[in-house]
């Protein structure tokens, strides 16, 4: 209790002196009594100032580096999430930059040997300085004994005491959030307790490394034969919880377009594999990688590319990549009534909706972008631009989509910073139209039929007994006694009973205090 109470301080006071709180007036304007609680948090300390010259969003970018790991992944977070925080300061967020001094290579080693065990740690040899440092991890390049050869790896090490340092300050800023949610009616709205919690949670699988490792090793199982894109393998008998050990990569930088003509790379043709090998993974795997800027892309001599860093992936179900497909593919061949029949038959729109006035929604989208110039046509601006409508048609926005729409951006951008007259839709196009056509064969047809069949057949059994549990369920749900919603939110729920409890302790504690001294003086 006290240790969180203790951490809840110096997060306040970090907040007071880095000048994060003043910013953050400027975009919301802050209750006049939260500033006197945090100017005198900040008494006996330097306040830092910001440049006024810049925009609210980069000084909020400025105030969260100067805060370290929680506050620049807390900021990292939130620039994925523009329905809370809104566009402009999302765009702003994005600037931020994941950058930290290294820390010892001695200790890096300590840990790789605590790791991997002795023996091992004994394959693995020319451990170098640290080439790259961020707020949870740092990468060293090693020679690596493995079968009858050496191979050139990467080996990604958390920082020490990482977990425990974040696990203790999100703990106090869970407590943070949940008293500025009860105590400013206006901050219920942006859903602090909510977005700490799923900080929390994201980031704490970021920490196991494994999961990066299983992101990448899928990643490769299902791209090994696509031409022109290839992911390096990971060394399971190297890689746990805390390391991550896979192939160095031996290429440039895709931002390096000078180097790259110099290697002969063809640019346009580079940019156009980029957008294809993005879209097969989306529509044809379902998961793809969501990170793909330009400190993420490197290139060989043979014009092959290669990602790195699997911490942020998304996944699309099937339905998903049909919905996707077949909508980009809809304003390809402008038709907006496909469109929006695609979308009335996933059931998105509310039943009630006039579908010829949807289409006319899809149209007012869709010709404005066709009317442009093709190299200022974008796929990920006009997802963004969908969404806006859907919302206006009551039309729930789902989370995966929304990260690939950022990702189809950022795609697009590093592409048509390779060839600025990348055609955006003539790309596209033999990619959804190949994975439309193998949809919708017969043989899928057939396939899925079969599937679904063999389904049924094998729940017969069962269907008396399914019968009589629905049955009972409708009852209790015509009672009210049958709660729908509780699934995904149990661990939210638990989290903020939590925290009034704790709450609640604080109150006892100090009410406590005061009648202790009362009673003694």
């Amino acid at each position: 209790m006290f240790n969180r109470v203790f951490q809840l301080f110096k997060i306040a006071r970090k907040l007071s002196t880095s000048g994060a709180v003043d910013t953050i007036d400027q975009l919301y304007q802050v209750p006049f009594v939260i500033k006197i609680f945090f100017s005198t948090l900040s008494l006996g300390s330097k306040r830092k100032i910001i440049n006024d010259n810049k925009n609210p969003g980069d000084k909020l970018c400025i105030a969260l580096e100067g805060m370290g790991t929680t506050f620049i992944k807390l900021g990292q977070f939130l620039a994925t999430r523009p329905d809370i925080i809104g566009d402009d300061l999302a765009k702003s967020l994005e600037k931020l930059q994941d950058k930290l001094p290294a820390f010892d290579t001695i200790d890096a080693k300590k840990i790789i040997k605590k790791e991997v065990g002795e023996k091992q740690f004994a394959d693995i040899i020319e451990l170098s300085e640290p080439i790259a440092a961020a707020s949870i991890a740092q990468v060293h390049i090693a020679k690596l004994k493995y079968q009858d050869g050496v191979k050139n790896v990467a080996i990604k090490i958390l920082r020490p005491n990482i977990e425990k340092l974040f696990n203790e300050e999100l703990d106090a800023l869970l407590l943070f959030a949940y008293i500025i949610e009860n105590s400013i009616s206006k901050a219920k709205r942006l859903k602090l307790v909510e977005v700490v919690h799923l900080l929390r949670e994201i980031t704490n699988i970021e920490m196991d490394l494994r999961f990066e490792a299983a992101a990448a090793n899928e990643l490769y199982d299902n791209t090994k034969y696509d031409q022109g894109f290839n992911v390096p393998q990971i060394y399971w008998n190297y890689t746990s919880r805390r390391i991550l050990t896979l192939d160095k990569v031996e290429g440039i930088s895709i931002r390096e377009h000078e180097k790259l003509k110099e290697y002969g790379i063809n640019l346009k043709l580079l940019a156009e594999n980029l957008i294809q090998h993005f879209l097969k993974q989306a529509v044809r795997d379902g998961f793809f990688h969501g990170d793909m800027h330009q400190g993420n892309l490197f290139v060989d001599k043979q014009g092959n590319i290669i990602p790195v860093d699997f911490g942020i992936m998304g996944r699309l179900d099937k339905n998903n990549r049909k919905f996707l497909a077949e909508i980009l593919y809809g304003f390809i061949q402008r038709d907006y009534v496909k469109v929006a029949e695609v979308h009335f038959q996933a059931g998105l729109v509310p039943i009630n909706a006039s579908k010829e006035e949807f289409a006319q929604a899809l149209r007012s989208v869709g010709e404005p972008i066709f009317g442009q110039s093709i190299k200022d046509i974008s796929g990920g601006n006009l997802l963004a631009q969908l969404f806006e409508i859907t919302e206006k048609f009551n039309m729930p926005t789902q989370t995966p989509l929304l990260i690939l729409q950022k990702t189809m951006v950022v795609v697009e951008g590093v592409a048509r910073r390779l060839y600025p007259d990348t055609n955006i839709w003539e790309v596209s196009r033999p990619v959804l139209e190949d994975w439309l056509k193998k949809v919708k064969s017969p043989k899928s047809t057939f396939d899925t039929a079969i599937n679904t069949s063999a389904e049924i057949i094998k729940r017969i059994p069962d269907f008396p007994e399914f019968m009589d549990k629905a049955s009972y369920a409708l009852q209790l749900m015509a009672e009210g006694k049958l709660n729908l919603k509780v699934g995904n939110t149990k661990n939210l729920e638990v989290e903020q009973m939590k925290l009034k409890n704790f709450r609640n302790n604080i109150v006892i504690g100090f009410l406590g205090i005061v009648i202790f001294s009362l009673l003694v003086f």
